[in-house]
């Protein structure tokens, strides 16, 4: 899971791991050992084997695991692998470190699922013969968490980074910024964190993470091959920045902050130089924190700024993005102001046709995919679904598996796709539990629509794999939830 590009068995082979197993990487790259670190880290934990981690002593090695930046396809490309498994060795090659760390998430799970157990198992641990070769059909593949209504600490944006790596997603957007919550540190507007940042969806303290835990959390999700694409949302969903600072309203007033979960009441005062002044220092913060090529600047649900008003501020906003080295990414909404030809849109609506976005995308601007009816994580299930959100209808397995993101919207053809997003809004959302029951199991639905080619779509093969799963999970500690249309196996 995701479903690979081609899958080859060996039948009546198969590869033991015991306690003389070793796990070598290519000779003198700090990545492939950092990978094998992970890799022998999680492997130690449930078999209690030592599983050292050393240099190849041969391009290609006659026994144990071998992780290699050597021999795989031209084809597979910078994130695409090859894994080869005999009664002797395991090997997985790649192009890239990125295609290296893919192939060790389809390796752990070839492996039992007892290995995600965090105490020793007794096994076998045993890996079925064979060849894969895969690579992704979209080069973006993520996640959104928003960090804004209810704010979730480092430790659980960490947990989530890992819950999405093993599913080859590749992006994590944090949504910074909203009316309810400012979540980033910065120094040139300190009152946005300390006084935007107090409070949540609800009432009651929050929080923020500090510039050195934002890059921390870069790092981290570096480490497993996730960028992060940080978003400040505007003009609209800015109460929090206007609360924090009375000049960035047109009165000069500032307003209260705001704990309840309605939408397009707040805009940042588009005719005052101050906005700019502040969107060049903030935006500029952020930038230089970030090593990603991307800020994400929100402008959906802008209903309280005129649609003049709105041309005018998007099309500011995207030249200082741009001076300080960055690509804009925002909603949909965005393509209804002139965007640069950098300008990313992502698609959040519920309809199958939108006039505005497919001329966009005709004119070379480029979709990420998350129609809400589909992706929307922070949807309800059911009707008996205890916490989420039910405005873009109930989300069961089905429908977040059951399309396709390159012939989705009227006009938007796969090759303007960039790829797939999976947002999860916070408005009912407090705990680490809360986010993996509404993401698990619908967020791997959503990243094999990223990463595999539509020719291995089909719900019959899909369930069987997805339910598989469920042992896994339980290894792992997720609290997922049992939808009753995955056929889920015994130990789920």
């Amino acid at each position: 899971m995701p479903a690979p590009v081609i899958a080859t068995p060996t039948g009546g082979v198969t590869y033991r791991i015991t306690a003389t197993t070793t796990i070598y990487t290519e000779p003198g790259s700090t990545a492939a050992a950092d990978i094998a670190g992970q890799l022998a880290a999680i492997v130690r934990r449930s078999t209690g084997y030592p599983m050292p981690v050393v240099d190849a002593p041969s391009a290609t090695p006659t026994d144990g695991i071998a992780l290699l930046l050597s021999g795989a396809p031209t084809a597979v490309g910078g994130e695409g692998y090859q894994l080869d498994v005999t009664d002797a060795s395991i090997a997985v090659r790649a192009n890239e470190p990125a295609g290296l760390f893919a192939g060790v998430q389809t390796l752990r799970q070839l492996l039992p699922a007892a290995v995600e157990s965090p105490t020793v198992q007794p096994g076998p641990w045993d890996v079925a013969g064979g060849r894969i070769v895969d690579y992704p059909r979209f080069a973006h593949r993520g996640a959104m968490l928003d960090v804004a209504r209810h704010f979730l600490p480092m430790s659980v944006v960490k947990r989530y980074i890992d819950e999405i790596a093993l599913y080859k997603v590749n992006r994590l957007h944090l949504h910074l910024s909203d009316d309810q919550g400012w979540r980033i540190a910065v120094n040139s507007w300190p009152n946005l964190a300390i006084y935007g940042g107090s409070t949540e969806v609800g009432g009651g303290t929050s929080g923020y993470y500090t510039q050195d835990e934002y890059r921390q959390i870069i790092a981290y999700a570096a480490a497993r091959y996730i960028m992060i694409i940080p978003e400040i949302d505007m003009p609209g969903h800015t109460n929090a920045a206007l609360a924090s600072y009375a000049e960035l309203n047109c009165d000069g007033v500032a307003p209260k902050l705001y704990t309840g979960t309605k939408v397009g009441f707040s805009s940042l005062c588009v005719g005052k130089e101050i906005t700019y002044t502040f969107l060049d220092q903030v935006l500029g913060e952020i930038a230089a924190l970030t090593p990603g090529p991307y800020l994400h600047i929100g402008g959906d649900e802008a209903s309280s700024t005129t649609a003049a008003d709105y041309a005018t501020f998007m099309n500011r906003a995207q030249q200082i993005v741009a001076a300080h080295g960055k690509s804009v990414v925002g909603w949909h909404d965005i393509v209804n102001a002139p965007v640069l030809s950098s300008t990313v849109a992502q698609f959040w609506g519920t309809t199958t046709s939108n006039a505005a976005v497919a001329t966009a995308a005709q004119n070379g601007t480029k979709v990420i995919m998350s129609p809400a009816n589909h992706v929307y994580l922070d949807m309800k299930y059911n009707s008996r679904t205890r916490l989420g959100l039910r405005w873009a209808g109930y989300i069961d397995v089905q429908d977040a598996y059951g399309w396709d993101p390159g012939a989705y919207l009227a006009g938007v053809g796969a090759t303007s796709v960039l790829g797939i997003e999976a947002p999860l809004w916070t408005e009912t959302i407090e705990t680490l539990a809360d986010v993996e029951y509404l993401a698990f199991p619908r967020l791997p639905a959503i990243a094999e629509l990223g990463w595999s080619p539509m020719s291995t779509h089909d719900w019959t093969s899909f369930n069987q794999r997805l339910g598989a799963q469920g042992p896994r999970w339980r290894a792992m500690g997720i609290n997922y939830y049992h939808s009753t249309q995955v056929s889920w196996p015994t130990g789920s």
